[in-house]
């Protein structure tokens, strides 16, 4: 299927590879189905994109939590998974909403609300941890210190 973006001009999506996101994102319930659009498929820890099939201007940039909070590892009610199918470590995939701010320095993720995706059934949540995780976490100095390693 083809989609047309605000950030990548035309794209082609797999259908099979559409997930859909039980009860929508955190403010706009009614986008549903989305497709993940990489940066750089090859760089690891790379900025990937939540591209919204249901509204194509619609995009947020993700990534993965470990690149920027290795032990990341936060406590969900299991009433909230029930609806993604059954969750095992060999199937889920999670992501956190990165925030990048005109002053870059000043970027963050969402680790409070991350979104949680089996890979199996490619259904997905945005789900509110129980742990005392901060919605803005600093990660400038992280992201610089990986790439400078490099």
């Amino acid at each position: 299927m083809k989609v047309e973006t605000r950030l990548f001009g035309t794209v082609d999506i797999e259908e099979s590879k559409t997930i859909v996101l039980h009860g929508g994102l955190i403010g706009f319930p009614d986008l549903t189905k989305f497709a993940l659009i990489f940066d750089n498929e090859k760089e690891k820890g790379s900025i990937m994109w939540l591209q919204s099939l249901d509204e194509p201007q619609f995009a947020i940039p993700v990534i993965t939590p470990e690149v920027v909070k290795p032990d990341y590892n936060p406590t969900v009610n299991d009433s909230l998974l029930e609806p993604l199918g059954e969750i095992s470590e060999e199937n889920i995939y999670v992501l956190v909403t990165i925030k990048v701010p005109e002053n870059i320095k000043e970027m963050t993720v969402n680790l409070k609300a991350p979104f949680i995706i089996n890979t199996d059934t490619l259904i997905g949540g945005q789900i509110i941890v129980e742990d005392e995780l901060p919605v803005r976490f600093p990660v400038y100095d992280i992201l610089k210190s990986r790439k400078d390693g490099e």
